[in-house]
C-alpha cells in the first residue's frame, strides 16, 4: 500500500546526497527481517540521543536540528517507520477539543504542506477537508464548541447542514444526520513518506541515523542520564529522549531507576478496498462519524475505513512484543458492527471488492492525552509516546514542543495537559492500564459531556473517610488517582438518574449543589480534602527558611504559626505551583497544593533544593487527611469540641495552630477554606480521621451541618475570584496577570526566582488580565452553559478564553473567569492591557456559537454575597471592590 508499508534501507549514516536515499519509493514493501551489516559505528558519545524511528522520533530529532543541535543520534531497532507510524491511517485533522493539541495539529498540518517542496521527498500531502457528522443534538453542541476554539485560533471551520455534507460527499447517507463540522484545510498524508521526509531534513543537518540497533536501557548517575546502552555498544549522552512507542513503557522499566510512562496497546482495525467502478475523487474530504464509530476517507480510488469499537482488544500487557509490527490477525466478526455502519452510512459500497483488513496496535494513554516532558525522577531523561491514534496530526507540534524544552528547559506553550508529571507510580500498574485502555479507545467516539468521569481504575486512592461518605450518598470524581465527592445525594432522590446525567445544559445536580453552597454561607459543611498534596520542608539551621525564600514569591519569613498564600515561580515569573505554607517553627514548613502537583511540585522542589543532608522534604499526602468546615457555623463546632476559643480575636485568618479535636491530638488547624468563606481546615493524623470527622458530624447537628462535595467547593471559590493552578494559573502566568501582586513580596530584602520579569512588568504593564464575566442575558434553565474554554469577545472582537466557570447561586447569574488581551486591531500584535482597557469594553461570551453579554470585572465581589437576593435586585455595577 502506497507509502504506508514504507520500507527503509539497510542502516547507514543518512546524508541527503546519497544517492540511495534519494532513490528510495514508497512502493518498497519488502518484510525482511533478516540481519543486515552495519557499515557504520556508533559514536562514543552524543549530546542527545533519540530511541525510535517513526514520527514521534524523526520529528524530534527535525527540530532540534533547526533549533542548531547537531549532536544528536537516532536509534531505531528495526526500520525507520516500521512501526505504528507505518500502519497510520494518514489523516490530518485539527479537529481537537483541547486547545494545546488544536495547536499542535494545526503546526503539523502547517509543516507537512511543506515538507516535500523542504526535503524533496514525497509525502502525499493533499489537501481534502474532513466532515465531522452529527447524528444527535448533544452531538453537534460538542462540534459547535471546537468549532468556536478553531475559529478564533484561525483554522478556518464551518457548522453545516446534511445538505451541505451530500454537495461535498455524495455517497454519504445524510437521513440521520442533524449537521456537521466541516474543515477544509484538513489533510491527507502519507505517514511513513512524513518520517522519511523529517528523516532527511535531520540528516541532512547533521544528525546521525541508525537503524537496527536495539537501546538496552538508559543510564542513570546521580538522577540526571548519562548514556544508552545499546547491542551495538554504548553512547554517552546529556540527554535521551523515549519515543519507542508502544515499547516506551518496557524502555522505561529496563534500567535499575525506572522511569514510569502509562501505556498500554490495543488492537485497532481498518479495511482497504479495491478501487470503485468509478474512482473516488483523490480530494474527497475524510468523513468521520463519531456516533457511527467510524472514519472514511478515500484510498487509491478506493476506500479506507477504521474506528474505535465499544469492545476493544488490548495486547501485549505482558510485555515486549516483535520488533517491527507485522500485520495482526484479521478478525471480521471483532470488526462486524464498525462495517455494519460504514455500510449504513455509505450504503453504495454494498457491492465493493475489499482488499484487506488491517489490524496493528495502537498505544493508549489513561486520560486520552498524549505523554511528554521530561521524567521527575531523571534529569535529562525526556518522553513522548501515547498518542491515542492521533500521532500523525499531533507529531509535528509534539516534536516542536518537545525540542524546545529541551533545547530551552521549557516549551513555548503550556503543556501541563500533557505533562508526563501528571501522573504518578500508580498509573502504571499493567492492570491498572489494561482495563483502562479498554476504556479509552470507546472514548475516542463517544460524546464526552462537562465533568464526565473515568469509570475503570477507581478506588485507588481513597480517604479513610471513604466507606463513611459513601454510605450518605456520596457521588465521586477522580483526581490524580484520588476519590474526592462531586455531592452528596440526598436521602429519596432518584440516583439512577443523577449518575447518568449527561448533558451541556443546566445539569441534575443542580438544585443539589445549591442546597450545599446555602448550607456553607449559612451554617456549616464539612468537605473532605484529603487529596491535597501536603510537603513538609524542615532545617536543622536557616537552611529551609534561606531557600523557600528564593523559591516562592511571597514573604515566608513570618511569625511561627502564620499561613502564606505564595506562588512557586519559574524565570518567567509564570506559576510552577500555587500553594499554602504554614510555619510550624522557626525551621519547619507545612505546605498545601493542589491535589494534582504532587509529581509536579516534588520534581521542582528536588531540582531546586540543594542536596543538603540538613534540608529534609517530606512528602506527608497520605499521612493527613483534611476536612474543611465552611461556613459561619464552624467557629461554633470547633470551639465546642475544643474547649479553645475559635474566633478571630483568638484565631486570627490566616493562622495555624495544634490543637486538640474530641479525644484526638496532633491537629494542625488552619483558618483557611479555599473559598472565601470564613472556616477552618483539620489536618488529621489519618488514625484519628473518622473519630474526629464523627464528633465533627455529631456536634454540628444543632448548627445544620451537612456534608458537601467540590461542585459546591468551585461554586463558591470561582463567585470569590479564586483563581486555582491548573485551570486559571499555569507556567505562563504571573501573579501581576492575574490580580495577585498582593501574594508578591518585592521588597523582602532578597531575590527569589522570577522576580525580574515581576519587576518588568509592574513598571511596563502586563499583556493579559484575569478577569471576572457575569453573564447577563443567559438563561439557566434554557441556555447552554458555560464550562471553560469559551472564547471571550470585547466589542466585537476576539480577545482570550475563559478557563474556569460556575453558576453562582448567591448572584443567580453565571460567573466565567478568563484572561484578556489586547490585540493591536490591524497588526495583531499584543498590546499592554490597561484597567480602562477592560473595563471601558463591551464584552461577550461565545458558547458553542451563540454569543452572550457579559459584565467584566476586574476585583471580586464585597460581603454583600451573604445576603441572598433575586436576580433582578443584584445592580452588578454597585457592589464594591474588596
Amino acid at each position: 500500500a502506497a507509502g504506508m508499508f514504507l520500507r527503509l534501507l539497510s542502516d547507514i549514516q543518512w546524508r541527503a546526497a546519497h544517492p540511495k536515499w534519494r532513490r528510495m519509493t514508497s512502493s518498497q514493501r519488502s518484510t525482511s527481517t533478516s540481519a543486515e551489516p552495519h557499515p557504520v559505528s556508533l559514536p562514543a558519545q552524543a549530546q542527545v540521543v533519540i530511541c525510535g524511528g517513526g514520527i514521534m522520533g524523526t520529528s524530534v530529532a527535525y527540530h532540534l536540528s533547526k533549533m542548531g543541535w547537531k549532536d544528536i543520534v537516532l536509534l531505531e531497532q528495526g526500520r525507520l517507520a516500521a512501526g505504528t507510524t507505518r500502519f497510520c491511517a494518514g489523516i490530518v485533522s485539527t479537529a481537537r477539543p483541547a486547545s494545546i493539541e488544536l495547536k499542535m495539529a494545526h503546526y503539523s498540518n502547517k509543516l507537512y504542506q511543506q515538507l516535500e517542496q523542504e526535503t524533496g521527498v514525497q509525502t502525499g500531502y493533499m489537501k481534502t477537508g474532513s466532515i465531522s457528522l452529527a447524528q444527535t443534538q448533544d452531538r453537534l453542541i460538542s462540534l459547535k464548541r471546537i468549532a468556536s476554539s478553531l475559529n478564533v485560533m484561525g483554522v478556518p471551520c464551518e457548522i453545516i447542514s446534511p445538505k451541505k455534507v451530500l454537495q461535498l460527499h455524495p455517497l454519504i447517507n445524510i437521513h440521520d444526520l442533524v449537521g456537521a463540522m466541516y474543515l477544509p484545510e484538513d489533510a491527507l498524508v502519507s505517514s511513513a513518506n512524513v518520517s522519511l521526509a523529517l528523516a532527511t531534513a535531520a540528516s541532512r543537518n547533521g544528525v546521525q541515523i541508525h537503524e537496527r540497533t536495539t537501546v538496552s536501557h538508559v543510564t542513570i548517575q546521580k538522577g540526571r542520564v548519562t548514556g544508552v546502552e545499546t547491542d551495538r555498544g554504548r553512547i554517552q549522552c546529556e540527554f535521551f529522549v523515549n519515543c519507542a512507542g508502544q515499547w516506551a513503557y518496557e524502555l522505561g522499566h529496563s534500567g535499575e531507576e525506572p522511569v514510569h510512562i502509562p501505556v498500554h496497546a490495543c488492537e485497532h482495525f481498518y479495511l482497504l478496498t479495491h478501487p470503485l467502478p468509478q474512482p473516488l475523487s483523490s480530494s474527497l474530504p475524510t468523513v468521520v462519524d463519531p456516533d457511527g464509530r467510524i472514519y472514511i476517507r478515500n484510498w487509491q480510488g478506493g476506500i479506507l475505513s477504521g474506528g474505535f469499537e465499544k469492545n476493544p482488544k488490548p495486547l501485549f500487557t505482558e510485555g515486549r512484543n516483535q520488533l517491527e509490527i507485522q500485520n495482526l490477525q484479521e478478525d471480521w466478526d471483532h470488526f462486524g458492527p464498525l462495517l455494519s455502519a460504514l455500510l449504513r452510512r455509505m450504503p453504495g459500497l454494498e457491492a465493493l471488492q475489499i482488499m484487506q483488513l488491517v489490524n496493528c496496535p495502537e498505544s493508549f494513554t489513561p486520560d486520552m492525552r498524549c505523554i511528554m516532558g521530561e521524567s521527575p525522577t531523571a534529569r535529562g531523561y525526556f518522553v513522548l509516546t501515547g498518542m491515542n491514534s492521533a500521532g500523525l496530526s499531533y507529531g509535528g507540534g509534539a516534536g516542536k514542543y518537545l525540542a524546545e524544552w529541551i533545547v530551552n528547559g521549557y516549551p513555548s506553550e503550556n503543556v501541563w495537559p500533557l505533562d508526563l508529571k501528571r501522573f504518578g507510580t500508580l498509573q502504571s500498574s499493567r492492570t491498572f492500564l489494561r482495563h483502562r485502555v479498554m476504556e479509552v479507545m470507546p472514548l475516542m467516539c463517544d460524546l464526552k459531556v462537562p465533568r464526565w468521569d473515568f469509570q475503570t481504575g477507581r478506588q485507588l486512592r481513597t480517604s479513610p473517610l471513604y466507606d463513611r461518605l459513601d454510605a450518605q450518598g456520596a457521588r465521586w470524581m477522580e483526581k490524580h488517582g484520588f476519590e474526592r465527592v462531586k455531592y452528596f445525594v440526598p436521602p429519596g432522590s432518584d440516583l439512577l438518574d443523577l449518575d447518568h446525567s449527561k448533558t451541556f445544559y443546566k445539569p441534575d445536580w443542580f438544585d443539589i449543589v445549591g442546597s450545599e453552597v446555602k448550607c456553607c454561607k449559612e451554617a456549616v459543611c464539612v468537605i473532605d480534602m484529603s487529596s491535597f498534596t501536603k510537603f513538609e520542608i524542615s532545617s536543622t539551621g536557616d537552611e529551609a527558611l534561606e531557600n523557600l525564600q528564593y523559591l516562592f514569591s511571597n514573604d515566608l519569613d513570618v511569625p511561627v504559626g502564620h499561613v502564606v498564600h505564595t506562588g512557586m515561580l519559574n524565570e518567567k515569573g509564570g506559576y510552577e505551583n500555587d500553594c499554602s505554607i504554614a510555619r510550624l517553627s522557626k525551621r519547619s514548613f507545612f505546605m498545601i497544593s493542589p491535589t494534582d502537583q504532587q509529581v509536579h511540585c516534588w520534581t521542582w522542589l528536588k531540582n531546586h533544593l540543594p542536596d543538603d543532608s540538613n534540608l529534609v522534604l517530606e512528602d506527608v499526602t497520605w499521612k493527613y487527611t483534611a476536612l474543611n468546615l465552611i461556613g459561619p457555623r464552624a467557629v461554633d463546632v470547633l470551639s465546642e469540641l475544643s474547649y479553645a476559643p475559635m474566633t478571630a480575636e483568638h484565631f486570627p485568618s490566616l493562622f495555624c495552630k495544634e490543637m486538640s479535636v474530641g479525644y484526638a491530638n496532633g491537629i494542625r488547624v488552619m483558618s483557611i477554606t479555599h473559598t472565601g468563606e470564613p472556616g477552618f481546615v483539620l489536618y488529621i493524623p489519618i488514625e484519628y480521621a473518622l473519630h474526629v470527622y464523627n464528633e465533627v458530624m455529631n456536634m454540628g447537628q444543632k448548627y445544620g451541618i451537612r456534608n458537601a462535595g467540590y461542585y459546591a467547593l468551585r461554586s463558591l471559590r470561582i463567585e470569590k475570584f479564586f483563581a486555582f493552578w491548573g485551570q486559571d494559573l499555569d507556567a505562563f502566568t504571573t501573579p501581576m496577570e492575574c490580580g495577585r501582586e498582593f501574594q508578591v513580596k518585592l521588597d523582602k530584602g532578597m531575590e527569589f526566582l522570577g522576580q525580574e520579569v515581576l519587576l518588568e512588568q509592574k513598571q511596563n504593564g502586563v499583556y493579559k488580565r484575569f478577569t471576572m464575566f457575569i453573564l447577563e442575558d443567559h438563561d439557566t434553565d434554557m441556555d447552554l452553559w458555560p464550562w471553560w474554554g469559551e472564547p471571550i469577545f470585547r466589542n466585537g472582537r476576539y480577545v482570550g478564553k475563559t478557563t474556569s466557570s460556575a453558576y453562582s447561586y448567591t448572584l443567580e447569574r453565571h460567573v466565567c473567569l478568563g484572561f484578556v488581551h489586547h490585540f493591536h486591531e490591524e497588526t495583531g500584535e499584543e498590546l499592554v492591557v490597561t484597567t480602562d482597557f477592560i473595563n471601558q469594553g463591551e464584552y461577550e461570551i461565545d458558547i458553542a456559537g451563540q454569543r452572550f453579554q457579559a459584565k467584566a470585572k476586574l476585583y471580586p465581589f464585597s460581603s454583600l454575597f451573604t445576603q441572598r437576593r433575586r436576580k433582578d435586585e443584584v445592580e452588578l455595577s454597585g457592589y464594591q471592590r474588596e
